[in-house]
C-alpha cells in the first residue's frame, strides 16, 4: 500500500495535500479505494461551498456499497475534479493524482497539521 510521506490523512480515509498554504488537494486514500473495489460513482459538492471538519461532503459508490466523504478541515470549496465526476475509476488507477476529489480553501493555513502523519495513518491501517 502506497502512503506518500508528504500527505496528511484522517482516520476516516481522505488524504490531504498542501498546494501553496491557504489551499489544499483532498483525496480518498489508496487502502480506502481498495476497500471499496471499483469505484463506479462520485457525488461531489458545489463549488462555494463551506465544509466543517468531519462534515459529509458527498459520497463514493462502488461495486460494493456507497461509502460518505468527510471533510478533513475546515474551509470552503473551491474546486473540484470534474475528470473524477466523468470517470470514477481515476480513483481506482491514481487516487494520490488524478483521482483527487475537491480543493479547498483552509479557514485555518495550520490546520492539516494537526492530522496524521504518514506513520501513523499506516498503523491505523495495518491494525
Amino acid at each position: 500500500m502506497t502512503t506518500p510521506e508528504e500527505l496528511r490523512y484522517t482516520e476516516e480515509h481522505e488524504w490531504v495535500a498542501g498546494r501553496d498554504g491557504s489551499l489544499v488537494r483532498v483525496g480518498i486514500t489508496e487502502y480506502a479505494q481498495d476497500q471499496l473495489g471499483d469505484v463506479v460513482f462520485v457525488d461531489l459538492p458545489e463549488i462555494g461551498r463551506r465544509v466543517a471538519a468531519g462534515e459529509v461532503f458527498g459520497e463514493v459508490e462502488s461495486t460494493k456499497s456507497v461509502s460518505e466523504l468527510f471533510a478533513p478541515v475546515d474551509g470552503e470549496i473551491v474546486a473540484v475534479n470534474d475528470a473524477v465526476a466523468e470517470s470514477p475509476e481515476l480513483i481506482n488507477s491514481d487516487p494520490y493524482g488524478e483521482g483527487w476529489l475537491v480543493q479547498l480553501r483552509l479557514d485555518d493555513p495550520a490546520s492539516p497539521e494537526a492530522l496524521l502523519e504518514a506513520e501513523a495513518y499506516r498503523a491505523l491501517v495495518q491494525g
